[in-house]
């Protein structure tokens, strides 16, 4: 491999590692299927990524994978969900997304300007964890004028603690609620930070898990926008210059609703479903793969054990919210 080709094409060493990680991933899930593909991708991708593959050549592929693959898997999820099957989440799983939210934004910036925290820092934490992660913090970093250092730590802290959520909430859910699909949707749903998270989680149950778990977070996705304006109201200071416009709503929430809205009113072939949900399966499996190649943890243990207390406080607040709006409006 010269070095005038990884320029030319620089994404695809990082993508072929984590097509191969998935498929060795999903291999092994045919040995112990308890364990799932999902988890084998993740966990060997983090192995792999802190010891043999930490090379900076493998960085843009992987970033490719574990943000554009998931995307795509996102809407592809479109072509399995209809109208009737959002209904199910229902009036009060709507309640539940709003209460989890005020509550998860509300406890963040809290306690954030207890533990000294910037009052950037704070919103853009609790924007990361009521929103969708490292997404809702690249939305509302620019619009409350938060310098780079201070995002870049943020997202570091938000993926950590949703690396841990997202391998430890699915078993709560199920020792908590075992059958009960719709109350486990909500708990991951409803807590995970970004869209790969909650469908790595979810992943570890079932498939129907991850439909429904996908209908909670799309739910908070879509509200992202009022979430930016009200942090740009509550800074103190705002950007007076101008800044790139972009969709309020992301690309491919807007993809998967438009897939649901053709799924829901025309009758599609079955063949059609069928390699829409294969192909999703793949990118879902490859991007995780890729998550896990570029988790570093040393980069998250040099900011020091304030930051781990902000974390591991933030993430307390959300499951045990979500546990007891979850018995209270009885999902």
């Amino acid at each position: 491999m010269s070095l005038s080709w990884v320029g030319k094409k620089g994404w695809l060493p990082g993508l072929f590692l984590a097509v191969i990680v998935a498929a060795v991933a999903k291999f092994a899930a045919e040995w112990v299927p308890q364990i799932g593909g999902a988890t084998i991708a993740i966990l060997l991708g983090i192995i792999l990524g802190n010891t043999y593959f930490k090379q900076s050549v493998y960085q843009q592929g992987t970033k490719f994978a574990e943000s554009r693959l998931l995307e795509y898997s996102v809407v592809l999820l479109g072509f399995t969900v209809t109208f009737q099957t959002i209904s199910e989440m229902g009036l009060k799983g709507f309640v539940f997304i709003l209460l989890m939210m005020s509550i998860v934004i509300t406890s963040a910036i809290l306690i954030g300007k207890k533990l000294g925290f910037s009052q950037t820092m704070a919103m853009m934490m609790a924007g990361g964890n009521a929103v969708c992660g490292s997404s809702a913090i690249g939305a509302i970093a620019p619009a409350i004028n938060a310098d780079d250092e201070e995002k870049g730590q943020i997202i570091t802290l938000v993926n950590l603690l949703g690396t841990v959520m997202m391998l430890t909430l699915p078993f709560l859910g199920l020792a908590l609620y075992g059958e009960d699909l719709l109350a486990k949707s909500a708990l991951l749903g409803g807590t995970l930070q970004s869209v790969g998270q909650v469908v790595a989680g979810a992943s570890l149950l079932d498939g129907d898990v991850v439909k429904y778990a996908m209908l909670f977070k799309i739910t908070r996705i879509i509200l992202l926008t009022l979430v930016v304006l009200l942090f740009k109201k509550m800074a103190k200071n705002t950007s007076q210059g101008t800044s790139k416009k972009t969709l309020p709503i992301p690309w491919y929430v807007l993809g998967f609703l438009g897939i649901c809205i053709l799924n829901s009113f025309t009758e599609l072939p079955n063949w059609l479903s069928q390699t829409a949900q294969f192909v999703s399966g793949w990118f879902e499996t490859t991007a995780l793969a890729a998550i896990g190649l570029r988790l570093d943890f040393r980069k998250f243990l040099n900011e020091g054990p304030r930051f781990l207390y902000y974390g591991l406080s933030v993430g307390a607040v959300q499951t045990g919210a979500a546990v007891v709006l979850i018995w209270l409006l009885n999902i």
